[in-house]
């Protein structure tokens, strides 16, 4: 029997959740776990009941900007961002749980991650993943680790 662990398990479906992603740029998901079981997901993209960023809803990511310039003009939600938000829209805390995502959390993400008390966050690929995100994440005692597939 060819059974996945469970980082494997996790990062398989938040492979299947980033499908859902809008972004006309890229597809990356989210999904926070608490007691082995899956409490919320996200996945990245423009806020609800707005138009989708791959039918031009963000204008940024319909430019020619260069990737990662002109973030601040973005209106895109970051799947880590979108996890811990619907996770608060419904009602379910966060707290201790831990965050799989495909793609490693920006500093803005980080922030979000360690005040909602999230302990551990397991990423996929590394994007973009400051010293300064780094070093937050040490210094608030988050764990941070790249998940590597067997």
């Amino acid at each position: 029997m060819d059974r996945p662990d469970w980082d494997t398990y996790f990062m398989d479906i938040a492979q299947t959740v980033s499908r859902r992603g809008n972004c006309s740029r890229r597809q990356v998901a989210a999904l926070i776990v608490r007691d082995g079981r899956i409490i919320s997901t996200g996945y990245n993209g423009t806020p609800r009941g707005t138009t989708n960023c791959c039918d031009g809803g963000c204008a940024r990511c319909s430019s020619d900007a260069p990737t990662g310039s002109d973030l601040g003009e973005c209106i895109c939600s970051h799947a880590e961002e979108n996890a811990i938000v619907q996770a608060a829209y419904h009602g379910i805390a966060v707290r201790d749980g831990r965050l799989y995502c495909t793609l490693s959390p920006c500093l803005m993400c980080a922030k979000m991650i360690v005040n909602a008390g999230i302990i551990e966050v397991i990423f996929e690929d590394e994007y973009s993943f400051s010293t300064q995100t780094r070093a937050l994440f040490a210094e608030a005692g988050v764990h941070c680790r790249q998940f590597e597939r067997g």
